[in-house]
């Protein structure tokens, strides 16, 4: 038997071309370009538009137990190098959102974790991206649409994470 996809259709059976393929690719890239910035309107303090890394280190961090990371397991799960993430953290901290605290039992680990400031600033613009996703995912793609990407993506995720880097 072939590989099954996630209806369980045997995928040796069903032929896509490298045209539909290209193309299918294509759009996902395109509507996510399209629509991040949808997201985005108005989730900074004063209703102004928080730049896209920052916000998800601030979402990312609200959602952690303790409102803390580990920067390392944090630039992993917001896509930056620990370099990347190490500008963003202290652009946060500087704007008093974030400090960063040392681990106790390990010194190489440092925690990002969020001030009560940065707990105001991160709910709100958890609240604000909630209703715009609504607004641009949810009414677009209906509540079985949402959950069937949230698999494909999840899917897509932890494939690319399995597969080590190659040309």
């Amino acid at each position: 038997m072939g590989n099954t996809d996630g209806d369980g259709t045997d995928t040796a059976a069903v032929s896509v071309s490298d045209d539909e393929l290209i193309t299918c690719w294509g759009l996902v890239h395109e509507a996510v370009t399209a629509t991040d910035p949808l997201l985005l309107h108005g989730v900074g303090p004063s209703t102004q538009r928080l730049p896209a890394a920052e916000f998800e280190v601030l979402l990312r961090l609200l959602r952690s137990p303790e409102c803390r990371l580990p920067m390392g397991e944090l630039a992993r799960e917001v896509s930056l190098t620990s370099g990347g993430l190490t500008k963003v953290v202290d652009r946060l901290r500087r704007l008093g959102y974030l400090e960063r605290t040392p681990c106790p039992e390990d010194r190489r680990i440092s925690y990002a974790v969020l001030t009560r400031t940065g707990r105001e600033v991160a709910q709100h613009a958890h609240d604000r991206h909630a209703t715009l996703l609504r607004r641009h995912v949810l009414d677009v793609l209906g509540p079985r649409g949402v959950r069937d990407l949230s698999s494909l993506a999840r899917r897509l995720r932890d494939a690319a994470r399995c597969t080590p880097n190659q040309p």
